[in-house]
């Protein structure tokens, strides 16, 4: 028997464990350059996640591998992850932890800390779920100072903020 957790709207998403299916997922990122006029976009090829409806407050984890960076121009992601930015060599992981989520209808509203170079900083995002059978649509954007983060490098102030993370994809029961 699967219990189900009645949201709002008619949602009823079953409580249990999901993990993000990395084959059906991606995770994105654009961020300004060139004083706004143009936007760097990049995206992450390794990546895992969770979500954990099992509890009263959901929980959710994203770990990307930051070596697997990719903006489609060797040079740039050669400098993206150098100490820079991302300095994959002594942090190969950037990290999303929840500590507070809320699920309303098809918006699990969340908030935690993103890891990245050694930093850390709050982020707060609205994803939306969908469900799909026997598993979950997911989407959500987040907006992140990467100066936070320590990655200042920007030659005459040509990059801007924020950047702006996407993940977008498929969950799938992992306690079925």
């Amino acid at each position: 028997m699967v219990d189900f957790l009645h949201a709002p709207y008619g949602l009823r998403v079953a409580a249990g464990r999901w993990t993000l299916d990395p084959t059906r997922s991606s995770v994105e990122f654009r961020v300004p350059h060139f004083f706004g006029l143009i936007t760097v976009k990049g995206r992450f090829t390794r990546f895992d996640g969770s979500l954990d409806l099992r509890g009263e407050t959901p929980m959710a984890t994203l770990t990307v591998h930051s070596a697997s960076l990719d903006t489609g121009h060797r040079r740039r992601d050669e400098h993206l992850r150098s100490g820079d930015f991302f300095a994959v060599d002594r942090h190969p992981q950037v990290w999303f932890v929840s500590d507070e989520a809320t699920l309303d209808g098809p918006r699990l509203l969340l908030s935690g800390a993103l890891h990245a170079a050694g930093r850390h900083t709050r982020v707060t995002t609205e994803a939306t779920l969908l469900d799909q059978g026997d598993e979950l649509e997911i989407a959500a954007t987040a907006h992140v100072d990467q100066r936070a983060l320590g990655m200042t490098w920007s030659p005459m102030g040509m990059v801007h903020t924020p950047a702006e993370l996407t993940l977008r994809g498929r969950l799938v029961r992992a306690d079925a």
